[in-house]
């Protein structure tokens, strides 16, 4: 006589159990994992039909009872798999870097490098997690100097916090090694609670300065390795390490920093002239370019109320009635012609 297979409870045929990662844990598996936690105990004949959840060490046996399977708490379980995953991730690392060591005296023929010996020098990170990954692994080696800017993105959200935390961590691993950390920001963000607290976290030669516009973030390691944007959600990154392109960027930083204004609670108010303020000249130059008002408060980071804020005290102080005559009054003031 033949029959269909059926639980230890005779209730229902049992399905063939499928390979599956931990991270798709099978409907049966949560369920028998479900019923563990809330009972404290399962019977350990129940659990044959669902072998993941010893696999995956989510079960375990009873002391003094073998016949009766508890769970493992689901913090613990979760930490020994990322812990596991960790070491792997390290290991492929470790391999990455004896592969590199082991071709590059091959990339060089005669002196010249041969054709491909670029392609390593840009690579494609994807999501937030690689990302992060990948800047803990380089400032985790780096020794001398950390130059970044941070435009006006994420800061008072969960994300911000979360980022905040992280290179808190990062960057004071650095400076206790003796290297130097340089941040351009934004002027809007220069007043800002969680800015202001990291700089009086930091332990350090930390300096940070800041203007009306930066460009898009950029963090550079020991002059030697760069990070940039690749996409407008932040979810894709691009690791630079061309030495043309390594220099372009720390131009551009030097370039920036020399016009960038310290931020200390002494220099924080910036004169004005005629009235006129450092931010309203930026914005009187924006407007004579022709951008509009959601142009100029993305480009200068702030919403599109606050620049039109300036904007009308701006016109006010010029004495304009309209736009096209602000337009007039901005060229015919000189305004734009005068140091800061």
């Amino acid at each position: 006589m033949t029959g269909e297979a059926r639980d230890a409870r005779g209730e229902r045929p049992i399905e063939p159990h499928l390979d599956h990662g931990p991270e798709e844990l099978c409907a049966a598996g949560t369920d028998l994992y479900t019923q563990a936690l809330r009972e404290g105990r399962v019977p350990a004949r129940e659990a044959l039909a669902v072998p993941c959840l010893t696999d995956y060490g989510l079960l375990q046996p009873t002391v003094g009872d073998l016949d009766w399977l508890e769970p493992v708490a689901p913090a613990v379980a979760l930490h020994r798999m990322l812990d596991s995953s960790a070491q792997r991730v390290a290991a492929e690392r470790r391999r990455e870097a004896r592969l590199a060591a082991t071709f590059e005296p091959l990339m060089l023929v005669d002196g010249r490098r041969t054709a491909g010996g670029d392609a390593g020098a840009v690579r494609v990170l994807n999501g937030v997690p690689q990302i992060n990954q990948a800047i803990s692994e380089v400032m985790s080696d780096a020794t001398s100097e950390l130059l970044c800017i941070q435009p006006n993105a994420h800061y008072g959200d969960r994300r911000g916090e979360v980022a905040q935390t992280l290179s808190l961590r990062r960057d004071q691993d650095m400076l206790d090694r003796g290297a130097r950390i340089r941040t351009l920001y934004q002027h809007t963000q220069r007043h800002l609670p969680m800015v202001r607290a990291r700089y009086e976290q930091l332990r350090g030669d930390a300096e940070a300065r800041s203007l009306d516009e930066v460009t898009d973030r950029l963090i550079v390691v020991d002059r030697k390795i760069a990070f940039i944007p690749a996409d407008g959600e932040a979810t894709l990154a691009l690791e630079v390490r061309h030495p043309a392109l390594i220099s372009y960027f720390v131009t551009t930083f030097e370039r920036l920093w020399r016009l960038a204004t310290p931020m200390h609670p002494e220099t924080a108010q910036r004169p004005s002239l005629g009235g006129i303020t450092p931010r309203q000249r930026t914005i009187a130059s924006l407007l004579v370019e022709g951008h509009t008002d959601a142009d100029i408060a993305e480009r200068l980071g702030m919403n599109v109320r606050t620049a039109r804020v300036h904007i009308a005290k701006l016109a006010a102080t010029l004495g304009s009635e309209s736009r096209a005559q602000l337009g007039y009054l901005i060229g015919q003031s000189g305004i734009l012609d005068r140091e800061g």
